[in-house]
């Protein structure tokens, strides 16, 4: 999932980016060294297509699996778009994901300045027993992007863990 720089919080494409090509030579590679069933296959090469800003492409592979895996990538597809209700109705039927424990433990390492501590207690509540909150982790990207641009870089950080968490979780 490598790129030089960050995907930003919604739909914009950047230089750096990996083609479709690129990136179908690069999962027929993954995927035939791995065991991985089918529709995580897919999920996996929806989110890298995502963080990828490939957004219409992610979205026709999640929108047609129907399990909290990808309802949660149709969620991250809609934040970016972005859709902030739509993400949201998407987190709704994620429910309690097997990553988000994980995307709180490192969110709270991330969190460096008193500012992203700040931003990150809006997401998690209890920086001591925290909780990720998807639903106000959209709250946050809608925020950074329209009324608080310096929460933009640290929203993408928290963005980047997200999806960390996620592949981890599809390839596991």
């Amino acid at each position: 999932m490598q790129t030089d720089d960050p995907p930003s919080l919604g739909p914009q494409k950047r230089l750096s980016r990996k083609s479709i090509l690129d990136l179908d030579r690069a999962f027929n590679v993954f995927f035939r060294s791995t065991k991985l069933p089918k529709q995580n296959q897919d999920l996996v090469r929806a989110l890298v297509l995502l963080w990828n800003d490939h957004l219409d492409e992610a979205h026709r592979i999640a929108q047609d699996i129907e399990t909290p895996d990808g309802a949660f990538v149709h969620a991250i597809m809609h934040r970016r778009e972005p859709d902030y209700g739509n993400a949201k109705y998407w987190f709704h039927r994620v429910g309690d994901h097997p990553a988000f424990p994980i995307i709180a433990e490192r969110a709270i390492e991330a969190a460096k300045t008193d500012a992203e501590k700040k931003v990150l207690t809006k997401i998690v509540g209890d920086i001591d027993n925290p909780e990720w909150d998807p639903c106000a982790f959209v709250d946050t990207c809608e925020r950074a992007r329209s009324t608080a641009p310096l929460d933009q870089s640290f929203a993408q950080h928290l963005q980047e863990i997200e999806s960390q968490a996620l592949l981890l979780h599809l390839c596991s």
